[in-house]
């Protein structure tokens, strides 16, 4: 007996399609897509997995959403589940599970993870630390937290995805140069953070009906806002292979309790979490949905599975057999220093003699290449190795050793 399932995707991006595909090959499944993208834009292959599509205007919104729901309901049974993995999905997703009586997460929950003043509110009542923060709808808010809390602070959207759109804020003149650029509004806030110091990691995990049955860790080389205050750095994410180290108790038990005070049922979660300088814990931000950046492609090669498989089968049939990290792994992110378009790339025959024994995957910039415009830059470079420091150290060396040229 085949399973209906709904897949949104407004556009049909790569890392997106690498979802979409396995959720096609799961066994069961009978798949409709909803995009804005026209069906011919979808590779033939991928096309004729699908049991039928349907073309909205905008992929990101509630209505039209229900009424492409109903539209494929029609011809491929009720959907028993409504996916995406875009960040920005997650909400209206909910909202028309919620209309139309579609088991998954619900609106409530889902804003819980999107709005991340409110998730912020939750997670401190549930004695989750977290950074000190407020919604400021104007100047005089803003400047009063700033003198509450003290500089540096973070300024960010209250709805935004990663370190997009997020300021470093020093001083009450930037702050108003700030103000006068957003123009908050009661309808409009920013959110304001206390700026945390210390090392950033993330925790990713799986849970089943709200019960956590297996995790990754991962550390920043540096953390993803100064990547994005500086566009040359090219920074690096290493997963340790001693996943399970008891240095980390202390994030497993508060990861595991945010993502029950936020709400998590099943699916794959993301949460980025800083050790302060003392050696405590603070939750950053907590995602309902799979990690980007190739996250997902690095948790595979570090416990030798396919793990977009993996996350099909968990959200469609509600299994999944907890993998072991069998390697250390760790991603290199090449990124071009100075403007234009790619014009070389320096150190790769070097590269290639040091560490191509150790090379899983990598996307190589192009001459003539238009610079990236997120922070993951023009490129990059998968490494794995039984022992956690061989990869640190290839990682370390590697962005130091290839430079990518803009002209």
């Amino acid at each position: 007996m085949s399973v209906p399932v709904i897949f949104v995707a407004p556009f049909f991006v790569e890392t997106t399609l690498r979802f979409l595909d396995a959720v096609a090959d799961t066994d069961g499944v009978r798949l409709g897509l909803v995009s804005q993208d026209p069906l011919e834009r979808l590779p033939q292959g991928l096309r004729a997995k699908l049991a039928a599509h349907w073309q909205v205007r905008d992929g990101l919104d509630r209505d039209q959403l229900a009424d492409a729901v109903r539209a494929l309901s029609a011809r491929i049974g009720p959907p028993q589940r409504l996916l995406a993995v875009l960040e920005q999905l997650q909400v209206p997703l909910a909202q028309v599970r919620d209309l139309l009586g579609i088991d998954g997460m619900s609106a409530e929950a889902a804003k819980n993870f999107r709005d991340k003043s409110r998730m912020k509110q939750v997670l401190r009542q549930a004695g989750v630390a977290c950074a000190r923060h407020c919604l400021a709808a104007d100047e005089a808010s803003a400047l009063a937290f700033a003198r509450d809390v003290g500089y540096p602070l973070i300024v960010k959207p209250p709805a935004g995805a990663g370190a997009r759109d997020t300021f470093r804020v020093e001083d009450d003149a930037k702050l108003r140069r700030l103000c006068q650029l957003i123009h908050p509004s009661a309808e409009r806030p920013f959110l304001m953070e206390e700026f945390v110091t210390g090392l950033e990691h993330s925790f990713d995990a799986v849970t089943i009906r709200g019960r956590p049955v297996w995790h990754s860790l991962s550390h920043y080389f540096p953390g993803p806002l100064e990547v994005v205050e500086n566009r040359w750095i090219q920074w690096c994410v290493l997963l340790p292979r001693e996943v399970d180290d008891s240095r980390y108790d202390d994030i497993r038990e508060m990861g595991a309790r945010a993502l029950d005070a936020l709400g998590m049922g099943t699916g794959l979660s993301h949460t980025e979490w800083f050790r302060r300088c003392d050696g405590s814990v603070t939750i950053s931000e907590v995602g309902a949905r799979p990690p980007g950046a190739q996250f997902t492609t690095l948790i595979g090669y570090a416990h030798d599975i396919d793990m977009y498989r993996a996350w099909a089968r968990l959200v469609v049939h509600e299994t999944f057999e907890p993998p072991q990290r069998r390697y250390a792994a760790g991603i290199a992110y090449l990124r071009g220093q100075g403007d234009g378009k790619v014009k070389a790339i320096h150190g790769l025959d070097q590269a290639q003699r040091e560490f191509g024994s150790l090379v899983m995957e990598a996307r190589l910039p192009r001459a003539g290449q238009q610079p990236a415009a997120g922070y993951e830059g023009e490129g990059y470079v998968i490494m794995r190795h039984p022992e956690t420091q061989v990869v640190e150290r290839a990682l370390a060396r590697l962005v130091t050793l290839i430079r990518v040229e803009l002209g």
